[in-house]
């Protein structure tokens, strides 16, 4: 037997294998909502386990969506850095192109979503309540112009951070 393996009563048990690690989401809901619940905020409708755009029942419950919760706490998920003089040159052009991608994830995933444009000097500050909108602005802008695009994922924060830079 090789030193992978020890015996135990009848079984053997691997000792190579990887945990699995929690994934921990303060703004994921910790238990299955009511169905349907509409969010008072923004009006996205939880419904058969999943917040979609949906008319609003008569009668829905009320609880406020993760997005809404992170935007009102102000803390992202998501932060996509534009850097460089091409940036600057194409503003309107490329700050167009990072809402039409917004607009296009959230017809689909009412919590993809802009918190906030801040522009500070010569770079450009993008904050999302996703993770995969903000990878996603990313990966369009470096499918449109290339220049250097580069993510760093935190799991322990379940924070995204995207840097692109031409």
């Amino acid at each position: 037997m090789s030193g992978k393996y020890q015996q135990a009563g009848f079984h053997l048990i691997r000792h190579d294998r990887l945990w699995q690690e929690q994934e921990h989401d303060a703004y994921k809901a910790k238990g299955k909502l009511t169905e349907p619940t509409v969010c008072p905020d923004y009006g996205a409708v939880f419904h058969q386990g999943r917040w979609q755009w949906l008319e609003a029942p008569a009668g829905a419950h009320s609880a406020t969506c993760p997005a809404c919760h992170r935007i009102h706490d102000h803390f992202p998920a998501g932060f996509v850095t534009l850097k460089g003089s091409f940036v600057q040159e194409h503003r309107d052009e490329i700050m167009n192109l990072v809402h039409n991608e917004e607009k296009r994830e959230r017809t689909e995933h009412p919590l993809k979503r802009i918190m906030d444009v801040d522009e500070r000097g010569d770079e450009v500050l993008v904050t999302t309540t996703d993770i995969h909108l903000a990878r996603s602005i990313g990966d369009a802008l470096h499918h449109a112009y290339q220049g250097n695009l580069e993510c760093r994922y935190n799991p322990e924060q379940n924070l995204l951070r995207v840097e692109w830079m031409h």
